[in-house]
């Protein structure tokens, strides 16, 4: 398959892009206009080009909606949401301070105007956490009211609230499930406006949003499924071990060490400097190189903000402690589904290793790169993917029995 950029993470973007069109997030379309005339490496054209789309989209959203199209209003502001994302993923790579809060926050209020106006509707929820609380949605299958099996969408360490949309919700919603979607600590709004950090210790996050959950009207307590994509197939075993409310769970891919993806292509002197804890040096040497490499300094400043941390010591320090023992993962009970697609590029191997390292019920799905599957979370093949981790979670979670015709 040929490729649009050499620069991995503009082409891996742009694969995010065309994928999201699947479910309504993004149109091919509109995307390669966007990318049009990017050159490699230039995060300033990337930022106008889809920022300029989704602000354009907002605002035909808003005239659709005066007019009375509320469907084709509801469209026009989840596409605009979802390339406003994009646009913010490289706000790092652009020199204007406060550009990467400022374009989440367009981001988010497109998403809420989406959420205003779907139907059936969506209900903003307030999940308390550690002494506060965090942001989160109901999607509803129905308006019919009683309870039914519940999705729980666990997003990734940088996914925006529209990939829950594309890369579960949607299709979850039209199998008949509910769906809910939360902000955990380090993510999105969460991150922006309460400045809450990633913790390793998930469990004492999933265990909040499902006492939540199962205190909703319409969530069945007893047919609960959970999905987590990307860093949250380290956040979902890790949960799983310490949370045994779910009757079914998918990782997607299985991550059983989240710092072997900032370990993988550091010299082997600044690995001695790490396992020495030489945090002066170790730090110098990473700002030396990042003063000459746009690329590290943008990789530095987008992947560091959600640690907390400004020192590439303190992050990678932290990141060694997101690892499943063999002990953790010795007291998953619930039944996993583990995704290992073809080019895995952020964690190869590790679907593999957590699969074989579960002692209770578990399932390897492979995705090819010949069915256009492959890569990380297989973005630009939610179709496929969806399809497969759907059927399991079919199988393993009972299915709404169809209500009877009225008299």
């Amino acid at each position: 398959m040929g490729r649009f950029f050499e620069d991995p993470d503009f082409e891996f973007d742009t694969l995010i892009a065309l994928g999201s069109s699947t479910y309504g997030a993004g149109d091919a379309g509109e995307v390669l206009a966007a990318i049009d005339g990017v050159a490699d490496g230039d995060h300033g054209a990337w930022v106008e080009g889809f920022a300029g789309m989704g602000r354009r989209l907002g605002r035909d959203a808003r005239v659709r909606a005066d007019a009375g199209h509320v469907r084709g209003a509801a469209l026009a502001h989840l596409r605009a949401s979802h390339y406003l994302s994009l646009a913010q993923a490289h706000a790092d790579g652009v020199d204007a301070p406060g550009l990467f809060a400022r374009l989440y926050e367009e981001h988010r209020a497109e998403w809420d105007a989406f959420v205003a106006l779907h139907a059936p509707p969506i209900q903003p929820l307030q999940i308390p956490y550690d002494g506060g609380s965090i942001d989160g949605w109901l999607f509803r299958a129905s308006i019919d009211g009683g309870r039914r099996r519940t999705l729980i969408f666990n997003n990734g360490s940088d996914g925006p609230v529209t990939a829950a949309w594309m890369q579960g919700v949607a299709e979850a919603l039209a199998r008949g499930w509910n769906a809910i979607t939360f902000d955990g600590p380090g993510q999105n709004s969460s991150l922006v406006r309460h400045g809450l950090r990633f913790r390793h210790d998930w469990e004492a996050v999933m265990t909040p949003v499902v006492d939540h959950a199962i205190s909703l009207p319409e969530v069945d307590p007893g047919r609960l499924a959970l999905l987590g994509v990307s860093q949250a197939g380290y956040w979902v075993p890790r949960a799983l071990a310490f949370e045994h409310r779910f009757a079914a769970a998918v990782a997607d891919p299985g991550v059983v060490d989240v710092s072997a993806s900032f370990l993988a292509e550091l010299p082997d002197e600044m690995r001695s400097l790490l396992d020495a804890g030489d945090r002066e040096r170790f730090d110098a040497y990473m700002a030396e190189g990042a003063r000459g490499s746009a690329h590290l300094a943008f990789t530095m400043a987008f992947r560091f903000r959600p640690y907390g941390s400004a020192s590439p010591f303190d992050v990678y320090t932290l990141a060694r402690r997101y690892r499943l023992e063999e002990d953790t993962i010795a007291q998953i009970q619930t039944p996993l589904l583990v995704t290992d697609p073809d080019d895995e590029q952020f964690w190869p191997g590790q679907s593999a290793t957590l699969h074989d390292s579960l002692q209770g019920p578990k399932t390897l799905v492979r995705f090819t790169r010949e069915e256009g599957a492959n890569h990380h979370c297989e973005v630009a093949g939610n179709a496929v993917r969806n399809q497969r981790i759907f059927d399991w979670l079919d199988e393993l979670v009972a299915p709404d029995r169809a209500r009877p015709a009225a008299a």
